[in-house]
This record gives C-alpha cells, structure tokens and sequence, in this order.
C-alpha cells in the first residue's frame, strides 16, 4: 500500500512529565529518531480530548501516537489511565471515519527511557509508512485548494 518515497506526517503527544522529558534524554544524548515526527508537549495524556487526535488524523496526519507515564507513575494519579480508556474510544472513532486502526497508538515512555522513546518512534513511524498516505490527506487538500483559490 505505502509508496517507496511516502514519509508519513507524525503528531507525537507527550506527557510533560514522562514523555516529553523522554524526548528531550534522547535529543541530548543524540539518540535519533525520524524527523518526521512533530511532537506537542501536553500537561497529561489523559488531559488530551479524543477529538484533538481525531482533528489531528481528519485534518491530513498520517498517524498520531500519545505517549504518557507508566500506570502507576502519573503526577495526575490516573491520567495515564483515563488515556488507556480513552483509547478504546478513539479507535472505535477512527473505525467510523474510515481510518485504519494502525494510524493511532498509545505508550508509555518515562523520563528515564530516551532510548524507548526513539524506537517507539522509529517502529510507529515504519507502521505508518507501511499504511500509506491518509486517505483523508487528499481530501484535506483538495478542499484546502478550493477555499484558498
């Protein structure tokens, strides 16, 4: 399905405590990961609504991952755990929109695991690539081109 030269357009959503700062361990211990990925510091993943990744995938991101603390290690107490049961939601959404399952993803990446977090990164980027393009991508520019015309 996915095009030999197609680089899928990543929305990361990362915890502030956990993810992000697992982010910035790999950034400064030059651990890569592929550029591709555009990551948005949120406070919490469960402070993050299920119609933010929906928006993200419907408006042409080709898939959208949400990484928070561990279960147990949240500084909101359950907001990692309120993203899992979110999750289930978010999946039955993109199955109503036509989108492939495969476009979102939720992981847990502590602050200690810069390493993880680029694999994770580099494995969600590959699945995605593997996919293809959005298929709502097309649509988005389309209508795109006919407002700004």
């Amino acid at each position: 399905m996915g095009g030999s030269g197609f680089e899928p357009l990543i929305i990361a959503l990362c915890c502030n405590w956990c993810s992000y700062a697992g982010a910035d361990l790999a950034g400064v211990s030059r651990i890569q990961y592929p550029p591709n990925v555009r990551i948005i510091r949120v406070m919490c993943s469960g402070m993050v609504h299920p119609d933010f990744v929906i928006s993200a995938l419907t408006r042409g991101a080709d898939g959208v991952i949400m990484c928070g603390c561990h279960p147990g290690d949240c500084h909101y107490q359950e907001g990692n755990l309120t993203a899992q049961k979110r999750a289930e939601g978010i999946y039955i959404m993109l199955e109503d929109f036509g989108i492939e399952k495969g476009r979102y993803k939720l992981e847990w990446v502590s602050a200690s695991e810069g390493i993880r977090f680029a694999q994770v990164m580099k494995d969600f980027v590959e699945q995605v690539r593997k996919l293809g393009p959005n298929p709502l991508k097309k649509a988005v520019l389309e209508v795109n081109k006919c407002l700004y015309q």
